[in-house]
């Protein structure tokens, strides 16, 4: 078997502009500082307070992907997994390195890719079909079945600039998919859409792989869908590719790799305007910080929050198994309101007095957010909280495989008939 795609030591460098900028500037500071870029040249480097930074958003790639592999790409906010799918669609080039594809590449990597505004949606699938070197009756045998499965037949006369985002990625990933590539490049964009047109584009693209025979590229942060999906996958961690083999082995890897996780502090999978965050996180229980509990054994979680003064906050608090599912969530408006704060730093505790988790490893994923305006502060994704291990002095809970993450012991009650 050939290989369809070959990528050797490919890397992707970014230059990074950073700026001083206070608060607040005086009509005076804005002249002197406009001053100082025009006359430049005198002092060169001192102009003004811009620094620049490189950032390698790719270091070193190498992987080869053979003619009907469906590959998962997977890894953390900022790995590089969007860099690599634009090289790879020939969106972006790379800093150093050589690509080799074979075939016909469809991309669906943001919302409105490949599309026209101004053009319709019946004239931006004929402008897709022609950049995919298709001819004008390749695209009208497939013309109805895209229409049918993108659900658009209303709006197909309408300029694609007024669809909604759902709209627009149903007609996108319609073209990308029955347009007939050799190789299907997909991000997470397919999460715009609703669950049941998610289904159905997993469904599909499941037949364009399995069925036809097609490579197909995917990433997403669904575990279950990439395992559903493809049977190899690539690990990629800041830049770098961490493994490449079986898709069950590397995620497996990739759910279990939290030891780099140690402090909320400097935890880097989060995103917020940074008004307030997340800055303590701990387990307690008899009386001490905890790393582990037995099953059944309650515990509290100690949250400290660093926020402006007077800041209106509520708190979203999300427990999650290795698989990165959520088990349940909490508000701290649930049973009071949300707070204006009058300190600058904040302490909360989260009892969870109902521990019925099973065996294994649990996750926690925070944001701190005004719930009027829906601004995010600081959200904090997939923080590795807890390990529950053994069984309760009691003996509560089984040791069989059951299915779920939580054990509660019920009383049947027979019924007479």
């Amino acid at each position: 078997m050939s290989s369809i795609i070959e990528v050797e030591q490919v890397s992707k460098r970014f230059i990074i502009s950073h700026e001083g900028v206070s608060q607040y500037t005086a009509l005076r500071d804005e002249i002197s500082q406009k001053a100082k870029r025009i006359f430049s040249f005198l002092k060169p480097g001192q102009a003004d307070d811009i620094s620049r930074e490189e950032f390698w958003a790719l270091q070193d790639i190498s992987f080869k992907v053979e003619q009907g592999d469906r590959v998962g790409i997977i890894g953390r906010n900022g790995a590089g997994k969007s860099t690599l799918l634009k090289i790879l669609s020939r969106i972006s080039e790379p800093s150093s390195g050589t690509i080799r594809i074979r075939g016909r590449v469809a991309s669906l990597l943001e919302v409105g890719t490949g599309f026209h505004p101004e053009l319709t949606g019946r004239e931006n699938i004929f402008l897709n079909g022609a950049i995919l070197g298709m001819s004008r009756a390749e695209i009208r045998s497939k013309f109805d079945a895209i229409v049918d499965f993108a659900e658009v037949e209303k709006f197909l006369d309408t300029p694609v600039k007024r669809y909604s985002s759902g709209m627009y990625v149903r007609l996108a990933f319609a073209v990308a998919a029955f347009l007939e590539p050799e190789i299907l490049v997909v991000d997470e964009v397919l999460a715009v859409g609703d669950a049941q047109f998610q289904k159905k584009c997993l469904g599909k693209m499941e037949d364009v792989s399995r069925n036809e025979g097609r490579t197909v590229l995917f990433v997403s942060h669904q575990m279950n869908a990439i395992e559903t999906l493809t049977n190899k996958a690539i690990y990629l961690k800041s830049g770098k590719i961490q493994n490449f083999g079986d898709t069950e082995e590397i995620v497996n890897e990739y759910l279990h790799d939290y030891e780099h996780a140690t402090d909320v502090r400097s935890y880097t999978s989060r995103s917020g305007s940074g008004k307030a965050r997340l800055v303590k996180l701990e387990v307690w229980g008899r009386g001490q910080k905890l790393t582990s509990v037995k099953q059944g054994e309650p515990f509290t979680v100690r949250v400290g929050i660093e926020a402006k003064e007077g800041l209106g906050m509520d708190i979203s608090f999300v427990l999650e198994n290795f698989r990165e599912h959520p088990i349940f969530c909490t508000h701290l408006s649930d049973l009071g309101e949300p707070i204006r704060n009058s300190e600058t730093y904040m302490e909360f505790d989260i009892p969870v007095n109902l521990n019925s988790l099973r065996k294994g490893e649990y996750l926690m994923s925070m944001a701190l957010f005004k719930p009027e305006k829906g601004e995010f502060y600081d959200t904090v994704l997939h923080f590795p909280l807890i390990n529950v291990e053994g069984m309760d002095e009691a003996g509560l809970f089984p040791v069989d495989h059951r299915w779920g993450d939580q054990y509660f012991p019920l009383a049947w009650n027979k019924i007479s008939i």
